[in-house]
């Protein structure tokens, strides 16, 4: 007899463990995911994935060649990186952010111009309204 109720007790638990994998014991309730909505000031740190996507819309309005979308991109990356390392250095709408800010953005406009080249950097400015429009439709 007690051959048999090692047997059994091993049977039984092989069953145990069986069922309890078995998906119909573990059904997985699909729970959508909360939805997180993000409210963006303007002294919040600008995503890093916001240079790629203006890289983007500008390679498509403006009809950039890869060379050029390449530098843009590094020129933006660069610009939200030193802006966010800005925002987090001084306080927000102080005097210091803004020569900050505008240092970078004049550094930027620079270093644009020249990847660029004169003809497509007019464009650029022509178009501005139709790449922030764009811009406007991703977010």
């Amino acid at each position: 007899m007690s051959s048999v109720f090692p047997s059994r007790l091993l049977a039984g638990a092989t069953v145990l463990v069986l069922a309890s994998s078995c998906s119909i014991f573990h059904r997985k309730h699909a729970e959508p995911a909360p939805v997180v909505e993000t409210v963006r000031t303007p002294d919040s740190p600008t995503p890093p994935t916001a240079a790629r996507d203006l890289a983007d819309v500008m390679t498509s309005v403006l009809h950039l060649r890869p060379d050029q979308t390449t530098k843009v991109r590094q020129i933006l990356s660069s610009t939200v990186e030193q802006a966010n390392a800005a925002r987090q250095q001084y306080p927000a709408q102080s005097p210091q952010l803004n020569a900050a800010l505008s240092r970078i953005n004049k550094d930027s406009d620079s270093q644009m111009r020249q990847a660029l080249g004169p003809a497509t950097y007019k464009e650029m400015q022509a178009k501005g309204a139709q790449i922030r429009a764009q811009m406007q439709q991703r977010q």
